[in-house]
């Protein structure tokens, strides 16, 4: 009996219209020139396990490489906040203890408030997750607060299974692997000082995201997911 491995991936649907309708108005975002009064922002978000050490570490000599004991204490969970603006080749990840609506809310919020004060309006694509939706911020600000935020986002949701499409996305990938992947960290405040380092360090050595994929390109590459219509 022969033992094939699996392999996990995002497989496309076949002829959605919604994903279709979706996607291409994600594209088309993608597709406009640098505006620094109407940016591009993307975020996403992901939980990680919190794990301290139960004994001290062996440091690293020339001889052998730090030595870590099998045994951790898991110490909960955090949710990693990654917020991207592709054309100008920056990105910011923050982490709260939970994900729920109002910390998205407050999130976008420090956003707003903070790097894009100046703009009038700014342009999010993410991920159609329920914590990513106008009533968070009313759950967290006064009604008049609540609405001027909104007022000043275009909400641009990639399509169910078409997380690939969210550049955030992406910086999440890298930032796990460069900055998280085969660490134990066991409080909130030292993986927001490490996933804060890593932010800093790459937007300042990275230049912006250019994205290849164009409405043209996915009509012809991607024929399977566009339903056929017959005449």
């Amino acid at each position: 009996m022969t033992n094939r491995k699996i392999q996990y991936w995002v497989i496309p649907p076949k002829a959605d219209a919604e994903f279709v309708a979706n996607m291409e108005e994600v594209l088309d975002v993608y597709s406009r020139p640098y505006d620094a009064s109407r940016p591009v922002l993307c975020m996403d978000e992901q939980p990680v396990q919190l794990l301290k050490e139960t004994r001290v570490p062996i440091a690293a000599t020339k001889d052998h490489p730090k030595r870590v004991d099998y045994e951790y204490e898991r110490a909960g969970t955090a949710s990693i906040f990654m917020f991207a603006e592709p054309l100008a080749g920056w990105r910011e990840a923050t982490a709260r203890p939970q994900r729920c609506k109002s910390d998205w809310g407050l999130e976008m919020a420090a956003q707003l408030d903070g790097r894009f004060a100046d703009c009038q309006k700014v342009t999010l694509v993410s991920d159609n997750l329920n914590t990513h939706t106008k009533g968070a911020f009313y759950e967290v600000f006064p009604p008049e607060q609540a609405r001027a935020y909104v007022r000043r986002i275009e909400f641009v949701y990639t399509p169910k299974h078409g997380s690939w499409l969210n550049i955030a996305e992406n910086e999440l990938s890298c930032l796990t692997s460069q900055c998280l992947k085969d660490r134990r960290i066991g409080e909130l405040s030292q993986l927001q000082e490490e996933i804060g380092a890593w932010s800093e360090d790459v937007t300042s050595t990275q230049r912006g995201v250019s994205w290849q994929m164009q409405i043209d390109d996915a009509r012809c590459k991607l024929t399977t997911i566009y339903p056929r219509i017959l005449v």
